[in-house]
């Protein structure tokens, strides 16, 4: 890390960046008075990451390590009697090796963790029993197999085979970055805590939870212990965007009952309320429009009647949900306006007030009166807060404190502007830590992907906005149309017309910022990941050169057609208003590819292998296009990266080819100016 002086303190470094602790959501014990967390540490020399559980007092306690021996402890959950912290790891245990995640208990007063019964298909997820003598827990299973011994036995077969071929019928075959288990499909199990005897719940029928990446929010357990409510698609084929039903597993009769189902509603995430009489759940109106937000619904199981309770309210609903004690309220998180708070919404006055306020609120849990978040800012990474009634709120750890205290991050700025359709826009800035604002300043866009989503006052790893401010960048966030968290008008108006109003904002924006007397004209760039590549990509054939100096398009969309060949190809004719077999012209009306005849700002475009939301084929058309057209491009390609680039070794050198890229077009950082040594070379190796 560099060395400080009152003159010129330390600046973010890459290497810096990933010294870095990062938190994990929290659990907290009965009786409010400590909350365990993941904490996930890396080895830039060694390119791994390491996870441990601390134990954090809500009281005022120091955090104590609880978990030594593991790699990549996750997932804890207090017990409901807080005699034990279940977790989900890979170890080695008594010379036995996992060689699937499997279920651990550790005492919270700290001792040897121990794996509880044995699961060859290996622990996804789980969530504890109310006794807390059981867990429920979801594993991949073949269907059509019965028994634990049949379950080990074809998986002990699959590992062992020679031959290295995927064969399927089915339309989802793959999600994000990894294939989804060939032949087999998500279950839920219950596991004994004593003996370790497992049992799957839903052997022989026909259920099965989310193939999509399912978590222990896809599924409650009833406080009576007796049932089970899980989101579950009745559809065939299976698809990413199925409309779920809600069932309920009754376990003493081993029976289930469909208790919401609407062949125009998708329902997700429940959750049972104190006394077991209602379900509040995640419902989006699909069939109305594949926009519509998730709002939250709640199921009276008595009458069998449900009802979106926050119809009126133009937010998203984000999983999970839990109902406050007294089953008067629903707490989840939720965006507005580039932040993400924590709300409680009041079911009988349908009205939500923010409990903690973001930055980004991302995980939260509470217990006897005490509430824990874990939010970040754009000032700093992820952090634990106690908030405790009648008090002052109370930060619970201090893991980066020492490495970021003599660090100067900047200031950031949120501001507005006049974007498209003569609508406010909102734009973020990140300024340099020596801005002056009587200098020139370099200005760099960072166009968000989605489209959906939204950057806003948080903190990133993978485009760390500190990190690019800190190489002398004002860099931009524009939240264009189609982001979320300015309510659903906003959010739909690009669907079947993509790059149009997208366009415009960024453009309004750079307008904006040209009007700036520290604005070095001839300094603006613009870069984007995924969607916000596909921008980038956009921006090229339809921004006169010259208005900026270099692009930089990381695992951006190119091609809609090609495009077919991504995880989520179902919703293609949803955002661009047709499949390409019906008109074509239609959807080459909004492909970066059709207007290739223009590009000709120079590009490094990034890509990995692994990347199966937007295959790399579309950054290898994209990057060949350039070459052959004559501009000036560079490829970076990653053989073991996804959509995001995830390894410390990886990380530094996306960082370095992108910085390298800025100052290669950087008319005042010239590489090849005799006498003047890049700023750019000294970030290059975290110095």
């Amino acid at each position: 890390m560099a060395k400080t002086s009152r003159k010129h303190p330390a600046t973010l470094t890459v290497d810096t960046l990933w010294q870095l602790a990062r938190l994990g959501a929290p659990s907290l014990s009965p009786d409010g008075a400590q909350a365990v967390a993941s904490v996930t540490t890396h080895d830039m020399a060694e390119n791994k990451a390491r996870s441990q559980l601390w134990l954090l007092s809500t009281l005022g306690g120091q955090p104590r390590a609880l978990t030594q021996c593991g790699e990549k402890d996750g997932q804890p959950r207090f017990s409901p009697d807080g005699q034990w912290i279940g977790f989900v790891a890979q170890r080695e245990q008594q010379g036995q090796k996992d060689a699937t995640p499997q279920f651990y208990v550790i005492p919270p007063d700290g001792g040897e963790a121990r794996r509880v019964g044995e699961v060859a298909t290996g622990i996804e997820a789980f969530r504890w029993f109310p006794d807390g003598k059981r867990i429920a827990f979801i594993s991949w299973v073949w269907p059509e197999l019965k028994g634990a011994k049949a379950q080990a036995k074809a998986f002990k077969a699959f590992k062992e085979r020679k031959e290295s071929g995927y064969v399927t019928s089915e339309m989802a075959y793959r999600f994000w970055d990894h294939h989804l288990p060939q032949g087999r499909v998500p279950h839920l199990h219950v596991m004994d805590l004593a003996s370790g005897k497992v049992s799957d719940l839903f052997e022989g029928s026909a259920h099965e939870l989310s193939r999509f990446e399912p978590d222990a929010s896809t599924f409650d357990i009833a406080p009576d212990g007796r049932h089970i409510v899980f989101a579950f698609d009745p559809g065939q084929p299976k698809s990413i965007d199925g409309r779920n039903a809600l069932v309920e597993l009754d376990l003493r009769k081993s029976k289930f009952r469909e208790c919401v189902r609407d062949d125009g509603w998708d329902c997700s995430a429940p959750r049972y309320s104190p006394d077991g009489q209602r379900i509040a759940f995640r419902a989006s109106h699909q069939g109305l429009k594949h926009t519509m937000p998730c709002q939250l619904a709640v199921l009276d199981r008595r009458s069998a009647a449900w009802q979106v309770v926050s119809a009126e309210w133009d937010h998203e609903v984000h999983a999970p949900l839990q109902w406050t004690p007294d089953g008067q309220a629903v707490l989840f998180t939720a965006e507005q306006k580039g932040r993400s708070h924590l709300w409680r919404f009041d079911v009988a006055d349908r009205q939500a007030e923010v409990v903690v306020a973001g930055g980004t609120v991302s995980a939260f849990d509470q217990a006897a009166g005490t509430l824990v978040s874990l939010c970040d800012t754009a000032e700093h990474p992820a952090r634990l807060h106690a908030h405790r009634p009648g008090e002052a709120d109370r930060r619970i750890e201090s893991f980066n404190d020492a490495l970021l205290a003599p660090l100067d991050l900047g200031r950031t700025e949120e501001v507005w502007f006049t974007g498209a359709l003569g609508e406010p826009v909102q734009m973020w800035l990140h300024y340099p830590p020596d801005f002056d604002p009587k200098k020139k300043h370099p200005v760099l866009h960072t166009i968000h992907g989605g489209p959906h989503t939204g950057p806003g006052d948080g903190w990133h790893y993978r485009w760390c906005w500190k990190l690019f401010a800190a190489q002398g960048h004002v860099v931009v966030n524009v939240n264009y149309h189609g982001s979320s968290g300015f309510g659903h008008a906003f959010l739909d108006s690009i669907t079947q017309r993509w790059g149009e109003l997208e366009l415009q904002d960024v453009e309004a924006a750079t307008d904006w910022l040209l009007k700036k007397p520290w604005v070095d004209k001839k300094r603006v760039f613009a870069s984007g990941g995924s969607y916000g590549g596909y921008m980038v990509a956009w921006m090229n054939g339809h921004v006169a050169p010259g208005r900026y100096a270099a692009y930089v398009c990381h695992a951006g969309c190119y091609d809609w057609t090609a495009m077919f060949a991504d995880d989520a190809f179902s919703w293609h004719a949803k955002e661009l208003g047709a499949w390409y077999w019906e008109d074509p012209a239609k959807v080459a009306s909004q492909s970066p590819h059709a207007f290739a005849g223009a590009f000709a700002t120079p590009t490094l475009v990034i890509h990995g292998a692994l990347d199966y939301r937007v295959p790399d084929q579309q950054g290898l058309a994209y990057y060949n296009t350039l070459k052959q057209r004559g501009v000036d491009a560079r490829l970076l390609w990653f053989p073991d990266e996804n959509h995001w680039v995830l390894k410390p070794r990886n990380s530094r050198l996306w960082y370095e080819e992108f910085f390298a890229w800025l100052q290669r077009h950087d008319p005042a950082q010239r590489a090849d100016k005799p006498g003047r040594k890049a700023r750019g070379h000294n970030a290059k190796r975290g110095s």
